[in-house]
Protein backbone atom coordinates (compact mmCIF):
# COMPACT_ATOMS: atom_id res chain seq x y z
CA UNK A 1 0.00 0.00 0.00
CA UNK A 2 1.39 3.68 -1.03
CA UNK A 3 1.51 6.35 1.10
CA UNK A 4 -1.95 8.38 1.34
CA UNK A 5 -1.39 11.59 0.08
CA UNK A 6 -2.55 14.31 1.37
CA UNK A 7 -4.98 16.66 0.14
CA UNK A 8 -6.21 14.98 -2.73
CA UNK A 9 -9.74 15.53 -3.68
CA UNK A 10 -10.26 11.51 -3.87
CA UNK A 11 -14.16 10.45 -3.37
CA UNK A 12 -17.48 12.30 -4.32
CA UNK A 13 -20.69 11.30 -2.44
CA UNK A 14 -24.02 12.99 -2.99
CA UNK A 15 -26.30 12.75 -0.28
CA UNK A 16 -29.87 13.02 -1.22
CA UNK A 17 -33.34 12.73 -0.60
CA UNK A 18 -33.85 10.87 -3.78
CA UNK A 19 -31.10 8.20 -3.60
CA UNK A 20 -33.32 5.55 -5.82
CA UNK A 21 -33.56 8.52 -8.79
CA UNK A 22 -30.21 10.02 -8.53
CA UNK A 23 -28.53 7.20 -10.66
CA UNK A 24 -30.51 7.51 -13.64
CA UNK A 25 -30.28 11.36 -13.70
CA UNK A 26 -26.36 11.23 -13.53
CA UNK A 27 -26.16 8.33 -15.15
CA UNK A 28 -27.41 10.25 -18.88
CA UNK A 29 -25.42 13.76 -17.76
CA UNK A 30 -22.26 11.93 -16.82
CA UNK A 31 -22.12 8.71 -18.19
CA UNK A 32 -22.01 6.54 -15.11
CA UNK A 33 -22.97 3.12 -13.91
CA UNK A 34 -23.72 2.46 -10.62
CA UNK A 35 -23.14 -0.87 -8.22
CA UNK A 36 -23.98 -1.44 -4.88
CA UNK A 37 -21.62 -1.40 -1.54
CA UNK A 38 -22.18 -3.82 1.28
CA UNK A 39 -19.70 -2.43 3.78
CA UNK A 40 -21.40 0.21 5.40
CA UNK A 41 -24.37 -0.04 7.75
CA UNK A 42 -27.03 1.98 5.32
CA UNK A 43 -27.53 1.90 1.96
CA UNK A 44 -25.34 2.84 -0.14
CA UNK A 45 -24.69 2.90 -3.97
CA UNK A 46 -21.12 3.37 -5.49
CA UNK A 47 -20.82 5.96 -8.61
CA UNK A 48 -18.92 3.80 -11.47
CA UNK A 49 -17.32 5.46 -14.13
CA UNK A 50 -16.54 2.74 -16.52
CA UNK A 51 -14.60 -0.34 -14.14
CA UNK A 52 -13.40 2.69 -11.86
CA UNK A 53 -15.60 3.96 -8.38
CA UNK A 54 -15.82 7.74 -7.99
CA UNK A 55 -17.53 8.10 -5.64
CA UNK A 56 -21.42 6.99 -4.06
CA UNK A 57 -24.69 8.16 -3.74
CA UNK A 58 -27.03 7.75 -0.59
CA UNK A 59 -29.87 9.06 1.46
CA UNK A 60 -29.61 12.53 3.31
CA UNK A 61 -29.15 11.98 7.02
CA UNK A 62 -32.48 12.86 8.45
CA UNK A 63 -30.27 14.65 11.01
CA UNK A 64 -29.16 16.49 8.28
CA UNK A 65 -32.37 17.28 6.74
CA UNK A 66 -33.19 18.78 10.19
CA UNK A 67 -30.63 20.91 10.64
CA UNK A 68 -31.50 22.80 7.05
CA UNK A 69 -29.48 20.95 5.03
CA UNK A 70 -30.62 20.94 1.20
CA UNK A 71 -29.54 17.51 -1.03
CA UNK A 72 -25.79 18.19 -1.66
CA UNK A 73 -22.35 16.76 -2.99
CA UNK A 74 -19.74 16.22 -0.18
CA UNK A 75 -15.98 16.07 -1.12
CA UNK A 76 -13.79 13.66 0.86
CA UNK A 77 -10.37 14.82 0.67
CA UNK A 78 -7.31 12.75 1.77
CA UNK A 79 -5.10 12.79 4.82
CA UNK A 80 -2.57 9.67 5.85
CA UNK A 81 -3.81 10.76 9.72
CA UNK A 82 -7.96 11.93 10.29
CA UNK A 83 -7.50 12.52 13.68
CA UNK A 84 -4.99 14.92 13.10
CA UNK A 85 -6.29 16.87 10.70
CA UNK A 86 -9.52 17.26 12.06
CA UNK A 87 -7.83 18.18 15.36
CA UNK A 88 -5.93 21.23 13.49
CA UNK A 89 -9.06 21.92 11.43
CA UNK A 90 -10.49 22.84 15.32
CA UNK A 91 -7.33 25.12 16.09
CA UNK A 92 -7.79 26.99 13.01
CA UNK A 93 -11.70 27.75 13.44
CA UNK A 94 -13.97 24.77 12.12
CA UNK A 95 -16.06 23.01 13.58
CA UNK A 96 -15.73 19.17 13.62
CA UNK A 97 -19.58 17.47 12.49
CA UNK A 98 -19.16 14.19 12.77
CA UNK A 99 -16.74 11.49 13.64
CA UNK A 100 -17.00 7.96 12.05
CA UNK A 101 -14.53 4.80 10.63
CA UNK A 102 -16.06 1.98 8.49
CA UNK A 103 -14.13 -1.26 8.53
CA UNK A 104 -12.28 -1.68 5.19
CA UNK A 105 -12.99 1.53 3.91
CA UNK A 106 -11.46 4.09 6.48
CA UNK A 107 -12.12 7.09 9.05
CA UNK A 108 -13.81 10.22 7.81
CA UNK A 109 -14.18 13.36 9.49
CA UNK A 110 -17.02 15.28 8.02
CA UNK A 111 -15.83 19.34 9.14
CA UNK A 112 -17.69 22.73 8.71
CA UNK A 113 -14.79 25.31 7.54
CA UNK A 114 -14.42 28.56 9.09
CA UNK A 115 -16.60 29.90 6.99
CA UNK A 116 -19.47 27.41 6.81
CA UNK A 117 -18.68 25.52 3.60
CA UNK A 118 -18.56 21.32 4.60
CA UNK A 119 -16.14 18.87 3.42
CA UNK A 120 -14.28 15.67 4.97
CA UNK A 121 -11.02 14.76 5.93
CA UNK A 122 -10.64 10.97 4.87
CA UNK A 123 -8.05 8.50 5.52
CA UNK A 124 -8.32 5.09 3.56
CA UNK A 125 -7.95 1.87 4.76
CA UNK A 126 -6.58 0.79 1.71
CA UNK A 127 -4.87 2.73 -1.73
CA UNK A 128 -6.43 6.41 -1.76
CA UNK A 129 -9.10 6.61 -4.30
CA UNK A 130 -8.12 9.09 -7.37
CA UNK A 131 -5.09 9.87 -8.72
CA UNK A 132 -3.75 13.33 -9.83
CA UNK A 133 -3.45 13.30 -13.54
CA UNK A 134 -5.29 15.23 -15.99
CA UNK A 135 -9.32 14.27 -15.13
CA UNK A 136 -10.69 12.13 -17.80
CA UNK A 137 -14.35 12.34 -19.27
CA UNK A 138 -16.71 10.92 -16.77
CA UNK A 139 -14.61 12.31 -13.76
CA UNK A 140 -14.52 15.53 -11.36
CA UNK A 141 -12.26 18.13 -13.34
CA UNK A 142 -12.48 21.24 -11.19
CA UNK A 143 -13.57 22.33 -8.00
CA UNK A 144 -14.66 25.59 -6.86
CA UNK A 145 -15.45 27.75 -3.09
CA UNK A 146 -17.42 30.74 -3.30
CA UNK A 147 -17.26 31.64 0.22
CA UNK A 148 -17.44 34.97 2.41
CA UNK A 149 -13.65 35.20 2.84
CA UNK A 150 -11.53 34.13 0.40
CA UNK A 151 -8.13 34.87 2.01
CA UNK A 152 -9.36 33.51 5.03
CA UNK A 153 -10.41 30.31 3.67
CA UNK A 154 -7.63 30.02 1.44
CA UNK A 155 -5.34 30.36 4.39
CA UNK A 156 -7.21 27.72 6.32
CA UNK A 157 -7.17 25.05 3.19
CA UNK A 158 -3.31 25.38 2.61
CA UNK A 159 -2.29 25.01 6.10
CA UNK A 160 -5.00 21.97 6.63
CA UNK A 161 -3.75 20.33 3.00
CA UNK A 162 -0.47 22.20 1.90
CA UNK A 163 -2.12 23.10 -1.00
CA UNK A 164 -0.48 26.03 -3.19
CA UNK A 165 -0.87 28.78 -4.56
CA UNK A 166 -1.23 28.24 -8.89
CA UNK A 167 -2.45 31.50 -10.20
CA UNK A 168 -4.89 34.72 -9.67
CA UNK A 169 -7.59 35.94 -12.03
CA UNK A 170 -8.80 39.52 -11.24
CA UNK A 171 -12.67 39.27 -12.19
CA UNK A 172 -13.00 42.89 -12.19
CA UNK A 173 -15.73 43.86 -10.16
CA UNK A 174 -16.48 39.79 -8.47
CA UNK A 175 -13.16 40.88 -7.38
CA UNK A 176 -9.84 37.66 -7.17
CA UNK A 177 -10.43 34.27 -8.45
CA UNK A 178 -7.76 32.56 -6.49
CA UNK A 179 -6.88 28.79 -7.62
CA UNK A 180 -4.29 26.29 -6.37
CA UNK A 181 -2.64 23.17 -6.80
CA UNK A 182 -1.31 20.12 -5.06
CA UNK A 183 1.97 20.03 -6.65
CA UNK A 184 2.54 23.40 -8.70
CA UNK A 185 1.86 21.29 -12.07
CA UNK A 186 -2.06 21.77 -12.83
CA UNK A 187 -4.65 23.77 -11.41
CA UNK A 188 -6.99 22.05 -9.03
CA UNK A 189 -10.09 24.99 -8.22
CA UNK A 190 -10.75 28.40 -7.39
CA UNK A 191 -11.88 30.28 -4.39
CA UNK A 192 -13.63 33.51 -4.47
CA UNK A 193 -15.88 35.36 -2.56
CA UNK A 194 -19.09 34.76 -3.25
CA UNK A 195 -21.95 37.04 -5.07
CA UNK A 196 -25.31 37.91 -2.83
CA UNK A 197 -27.05 35.71 -4.50
CA UNK A 198 -25.29 32.50 -3.56
CA UNK A 199 -26.53 31.98 -0.15
CA UNK A 200 -23.92 30.26 1.75
CA UNK A 201 -20.29 29.34 1.10
CA UNK A 202 -20.24 25.61 -0.11
CA UNK A 203 -18.04 23.70 -2.64
CA UNK A 204 -19.14 23.65 -6.42
CA UNK A 205 -17.48 20.23 -8.35
CA UNK A 206 -17.45 20.00 -11.87
CA UNK A 207 -18.16 16.84 -13.87
CA UNK A 208 -16.20 16.63 -16.93
CA UNK A 209 -18.57 15.86 -20.18
CA UNK A 210 -18.09 15.32 -23.94
CA UNK A 211 -20.31 18.48 -24.89
CA UNK A 212 -21.41 21.00 -22.29
CA UNK A 213 -24.81 22.27 -24.38
CA UNK A 214 -25.51 18.20 -25.00
CA UNK A 215 -25.35 18.00 -21.28
CA UNK A 216 -27.35 21.07 -20.12
CA UNK A 217 -29.94 20.39 -22.66
CA UNK A 218 -30.06 16.66 -21.23
CA UNK A 219 -30.49 18.39 -17.40
CA UNK A 220 -33.21 20.36 -18.39
CA UNK A 221 -34.93 17.23 -20.31
CA UNK A 222 -34.71 15.44 -17.05
CA UNK A 223 -35.91 17.87 -14.77
CA UNK A 224 -32.95 19.58 -13.32
CA UNK A 225 -32.03 23.57 -13.35
CA UNK A 226 -29.68 24.85 -15.51
CA UNK A 227 -28.44 27.95 -13.42
CA UNK A 228 -25.68 29.78 -15.63
CA UNK A 229 -24.57 28.44 -19.28
CA UNK A 230 -23.06 26.99 -20.95
CA UNK A 231 -20.48 29.36 -21.38
CA UNK A 232 -16.79 30.21 -21.95
CA UNK A 233 -13.99 30.10 -19.90
CA UNK A 234 -10.50 31.65 -20.28
CA UNK A 235 -8.71 29.10 -22.18
CA UNK A 236 -11.76 27.93 -24.22
CA UNK A 237 -13.39 25.33 -22.30
CA UNK A 238 -17.08 25.37 -21.93
CA UNK A 239 -19.01 25.45 -18.31
CA UNK A 240 -22.74 25.20 -16.81
CA UNK A 241 -23.65 25.45 -13.61
CA UNK A 242 -27.04 23.19 -12.69
CA UNK A 243 -29.05 21.87 -9.71
CA UNK A 244 -30.01 18.26 -10.22
CA UNK A 245 -34.24 17.21 -10.25
CA UNK A 246 -33.72 16.98 -6.19
CA UNK A 247 -31.68 20.47 -5.98
CA UNK A 248 -28.54 19.30 -5.35
CA UNK A 249 -26.04 21.75 -7.17
CA UNK A 250 -23.38 20.76 -9.50
CA UNK A 251 -21.58 22.23 -12.79
CA UNK A 252 -20.26 20.01 -15.89
CA UNK A 253 -17.10 21.40 -17.82
CA UNK A 254 -15.96 20.41 -21.79
CA UNK A 255 -12.50 20.55 -22.47
CA UNK A 256 -11.69 22.64 -25.41
CA UNK A 257 -11.22 21.03 -28.90
CA UNK A 258 -7.51 22.63 -29.72
CA UNK A 259 -6.81 20.49 -25.72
Amino acid sequence: MSETPTGRFCWYELLTTNPEGAPSFYGDIAGWGTQPFEGSGEPYTLWMNGETPIGGVMQLPKQAIDAGAPPNWLVHISTPDVKATAAKAQELGATVLHEESVPEVGSFAIIADPQGAVFSAYQPSAETPGHDGPPAVGEFSWAELPTTDWKAAWSFYSELFDWRQFDQMDMGEMGVYHMWSRDGMRPLGGIFNKPPEVPVAAWLFYIRVPDAAAAVEKVKELGGEVLTGPMEVPGGDMVAHCKDPDGAAFAVHAVAAAQ
